[in-house]
């Protein structure tokens, strides 16, 4: 039985094995980087990587997508079950904080690196590594009711707001899902075409605008 009918009328069958071929290190297991991984096996990926620290918390199933169940496991496990429920995808889960001293260890030279990072240090050390390593990259991040994707060629470090941590925003889920389904087409699109294509994203107003390098 096939599972992606949809996803190879639409895209074509050469684009889903080349999907399914392309390795991702996906940085982070949030908002961003839970709801992402669920998103890519979903249109094909099979080949992933994630790297996260943190256990869920309760109010993590708020924007994230774990049961009450999930409270206290590590998220990395958690997401490899799930995935391999979804879509029967075993995906390589690594329960492990990013550091200046793992970072080469850890990221895999070939493939496409995601930024799910909720933290301006992580983000600069990827950054820093992929710039410096040639390995592409691609930042998704949220503050508020904005987010971007935005490319590391032209990727800027965020600054802190009204002095909180970034896990204390406002965030709304629709915002976390936008910037899932703008990244994952980003993404998508430059696997196809070699074509990098950065956004910014606004919730209040409803607005989706292209980066231009």
């Amino acid at each position: 039985m096939k599972t992606l009918v949809h996803e190879e009328a639409y895209r074509g069958p050469e684009l889903i094995e080349k999907l399914a071929a392309q390795p991702i290190t996906l940085c982070g297991a949030g908002a961003i980087g839970s709801n992402l991984a669920d998103n890519l096996v979903r249109q094909g990926f099979k080949n992933l990587i994630v790297i996260d620290m943190d256990r869920v918390d309760d109010h993590n199933r708020n924007t994230q997508i774990w049961t009450s169940r999930d409270v206290g496991q590590q998220k990395v496990m958690v997401l490899r079950n799930h995935l391999f429920n979804v879509m029967k995808i075993n995906i390589d889960a690594i329960p492990k904080k990013l550091i200046d001293s793992n970072v080469k260890k850890l990221i895999n030279p070939r493939s496409i690196v995601i930024d799910g990072f909720d933290n301006s240090e992580s983000r600069k050390l990827l950054r820093d590594h992929c710039r410096d390593t040639d390995i592409e990259c691609l930042h998704i991040g949220l503050g508020a009711d904005c987010a971007e994707v935005t490319w590391n060629e032209i990727y800027r470090i965020p600054t802190g707001a009204n002095g909180l941590d970034v896990c204390e925003y406002p965030l709304a889920r629709n915002i976390a899902l936008l910037s899932v389904i703008i990244g994952t087409e980003s993404l998508i699109r430059f696997i196809d075409k070699g074509v990098k294509e950065s956004y910014i994203i606004s919730l209040r107003d409803l607005k989706i605008t292209n980066v231009e390098v």
